[in-house]
């Protein structure tokens, strides 16, 4: 979905397609002549990559283990990530306590935007850090502006790119990713330089609008399901511990290393 989760990442004029109205709107019939004008054929790539022709025009012609890879949201989207209703809409302070930090934790926010959990996040590890991750300049200048606002000392803004959140190896106790991992263009690369970054007893937070269920008002293109995150940390060592099922639209996945 939706992030810059988020959400993160690429910036490009298809990406105002997703967050602000078509994320709740089906598919029209100008977008299904649309996608009819695109030829191609699969090209398969050993490391789980395709390209084809897009079956979805809110995501980009490249597919990973059989997933479309949606558009990112820009910097231009991101009163989406601040807006009044987040809260009650995605249970975001249900997700906070779900997440049993610890006060000396190192916490990563990847595709951390404008800082919408960052600054929720700092708070709850007094004693530890918030690695904020974008990889938009835009987004990271925004952060340092409201860092200055909540008087956030331990977050600190961290430059990535679409392969790496640049993050210190074995040194980060969870990486919270929301609604952002579906965006992501290099899913492997990026998951296995995640991998690295965690300490031995480290967790990956994975929150993404469930698939499976039809009434969670996202476009497909948009939604994950538990099975098909778990197919794709799996091809990067990381195995799912717990399924949390309290939030009102949204899986929340925890991952470890895989022994």
């Amino acid at each position: 979905m939706p992030f810059s989760l988020l959400l993160f990442w690429r910036v490009s004029v298809a990406s105002l397609l997703l967050c602000t109205t078509a994320c709740t709107q089906p598919p029209t019939e100008s977008t299904a002549a649309q996608l009819s004008q695109f030829q191609g054929s699969v090209v398969p790539d050993s490391s789980g990559y395709e390209r084809r022709t897009p079956q979805d025009l809110n995501g980009i012609a490249k597919y990973y283990m059989g997933r479309q890879i949606a558009h990112v949201m820009g910097h231009e989207g991101s009163d989406w990530l601040e807006r009044p209703d987040r809260q009650q809409e995605e249970g975001t302070d249900i997700l906070l306590r779900e997440l049993r930090l610890k006060p000396t934790d190192v916490v990563a926010d990847l595709g951390a935007g404008t800082g919408y959990f960052t600054f929720r996040l700092s708070p709850l590890v007094p004693q530890g850090k918030v690695l904020a991750v974008d990889i938009q300049a835009e987004m990271l200048t925004a952060l340092e502006a409201n860092k200055a606002k909540f008087k956030a000392p331990n977050v600190v803004p961290v430059l990535g790119t679409t392969k790496s959140p640049n993050l210190p190896a074995n040194g980060v106790d969870l990486v919270l990713i929301v609604d952002a991992y579906h965006e992501f263009d290099h899913p492997r690369e990026m998951m296995r330089a995640v991998r690295n970054s965690l300490t031995p007893t480290g967790r990956l937070a994975l929150v993404e609008y469930r698939a499976e269920d039809p009434n969670v008002p996202i476009k497909r293109i948009h939604k994950m399901s538990v099975a098909q995150a778990k197919r794709e940390m799996a091809a990067v060592g990381l195995e799912l511990a717990d399924t949390i099922e309290t939030l009102p639209q949204q899986h929340l996945m925890i991952f470890h290393r895989a022994k």
